[in-house]
């Protein structure tokens, strides 16, 4: 059966959502929103089913995003990656996002911008990789493969990162530096960003708390605009109940002032979501 890849229309832009894998997260979901009430976890459930499987887990989507237009294309995060990658301890690797770019028609050497929300493990996987690493056409890859041989994975791309997120890498992951940051910088394709900064279609937008230098991305058309959250939001309790801290955020009060600042929109106006990890790749906010 060939792979869906669904998508979305802003103006003269169009948002792909692609698929890396899926699975449950790696601790109860109630330790990770710890002030939820049973109320609250019941209305989420209605909203995002998908959300929570048969045992009762915190069950995740693990996708990437690229956005094509006149003016260029980017991606929005690199998923889980291969098996060797750095969320290999925790996520469902392999990711199949090289099956989803190619079910798109996207060549990872046509993308000419990398937006990377943050420096989680699930969001940079494919970034950066190995020639081994890289399945082949059969969907077969060897996983096993040395650090010193890394190259982005697409290859004609600046990858865009906040220079707060790259300052904390250190707390958020010291091995990224080796496996990502390092490349990257090394093939000349690392640009660090401080704040909104405009991309070829749309703009990103900084949107702390999360991680200390989480962005998002947003494209605009008249009255309708798309969000790509990447952690901004994690969960439906989060778009139910913007107020609702979760315990995985650097800094609650900031993540909880981005996400309600990006959730608020003019009467009239239509947003979009395009999340990560719900079950929906678009939702209406």
């Amino acid at each position: 059966m060939p792979l869906r890849v669904p998508r979305l229309r802003i103006g003269s832009a169009e948002i792909f959502a692609l698929a890396d894998a899926e699975g449950p997260f790696f601790s109860p979901r109630a330790e990770a929103f710890p002030e939820a009430t049973a109320t609250q976890w019941a209305e989420a459930d209605r909203y995002d089913p998908g959300g929570v499987d048969a045992e009762g887990r915190w069950h995740l989507q693990f996708r990437a995003y690229a956005v094509r237009s006149d003016k260029g294309l980017t991606v929005v995060d690199a998923g889980i990656g291969p098996a060797d990658s750095p969320a290999s301890s925790w996520a469902p690797v392999p990711g199949s996002l090289p099956a989803s770019l190619a079910a798109a028609g996207i060549d990872p050497a046509e993308v000419d911008t990398v937006v990377l929300t943050h420096l989680h493990t699930d969001h940079v996987g494919w970034a950066v990789v190995t020639e081994e690493a890289v399945p082949s056409r059969d969907g077969a890859g060897d996983g096993n493969v040395s650090a010193s041989d890394r190259r982005p994975y697409f290859p004609n791309a600046e990858y865009l990162l906040q220079r707060a997120e790259f300052d904390a890498l250190d707390t958020l992951n010291p091995q990224l530096r080796e496996t990502l940051t390092d490349p990257l910088a090394a093939a000349g394709g690392l640009r660090l960003l401080d704040g909104d900064t405009p991309l070829r279609a749309g703009h990103v937008v900084a949107t702390p708390g999360h991680t200390p230098g989480h962005q998002s991305v947003l494209i605009a058309d008249g009255h309708e605009t798309a969000l790509i959250t990447g952690d901004l939001l994690v969960h439906a309790l989060q778009l139910l109940h913007p107020d609702l801290a979760y315990a995985h955020e650097a800094d609650p009060e900031t993540a909880r002032h981005s996400r309600k600042r990006m959730l608020a929109r003019e009467p009239a106006t239509t947003l979009h979501l395009a999340t990560p990890h719900l079950t929906e790749p678009f939702l209406p906010a």
